[in-house]
């Protein structure tokens, strides 16, 4: 039997897809789940696209901040029961690894952060971005993990991570 109570997404710069996913991930577990987001080279900040997008989905953007993965390995950490990495591997980025044994998988998608047009087509970008983590995001909360055996439940996680945009 597979519980995951916890999730963290991970990506590069933890200033776009993977704070969505977090957001996502915190929505639509309504409490059942803990979602966190890091990077491995975090920005610092979180893009001002995802920003936009956040406050037009109702979130309180003072909550999300880009920060090191490294806040969830050492000493008074919360326990992670799933490590997704975002990155888009397609366009060669390097995808933090998370230490420990938590639940793998991943989910690349193209970064919306390396749109270069103006507002219109950054927030277009998140759009696409935030529709493809909720779906992916849906249907990890459709699984019965209580009835899968890890290797089951990573194989589910691999296959959702398939999903139209995969990178």
């Amino acid at each position: 039997m597979v519980q995951v109570r916890s999730v963290l997404v991970l990506c590069t710069g933890n200033s776009a897809r993977s704070i969505l996913g977090e957001a996502l991930f915190d929505r639509l577990g309504q409490g059942r789940i803990a979602a966190y987001s890091a990077g491995s080279k975090p920005k610092g900040v979180p893009h001002p696209g995802a920003l936009r997008l956040l406050a037009a989905q109702g979130f309180d953007t003072a909550e999300f901040r880009s920060k090191s993965w490294l806040e969830f390995t050492g000493p008074g950490a919360p326990q992670i029961d799933l490590a997704i990495t975002v990155c888009g591997n397609a366009a060669g980025e390097a995808c933090p690894v998370f230490p420990g044994t938590p639940l793998r998988a991943h989910w690349g998608l193209p970064d919306p952060a390396d749109e270069t047009g103006g507002d219109a087509a950054v927030d277009a970008a998140f759009a696409e971005t935030w529709r493809l983590l909720e779906m992916r995001v849906r249907a990890f909360m459709a699984l019965d993990l209580g009835a899968m055996d890890r290797a089951e439940a990573e194989t589910e996680l691999a296959r959702i991570g398939q999903m139209e945009g995969a990178a």
